[in-house]
């Protein structure tokens, strides 16, 4: 069986030294035009 994870680094971490950061959405969901535009070249 495996053994229980040291929780001493956890204990002792300083989350001051952590940077900000932005969050970005990179998958973004397509547009309804863009689904209505895909659906008439898919029909021609």
């Amino acid at each position: 069986m495996a053994e229980k994870p040291d929780m001493g680094e956890i204990a002792s971490f300083d989350n001051a030294k952590l940077k900000e950061t932005e969050t970005r959405e990179k998958n973004t969901l397509p547009t309804k035009e863009t689904i209505e535009q895909e659906k008439r070249s898919e029909i021609s």
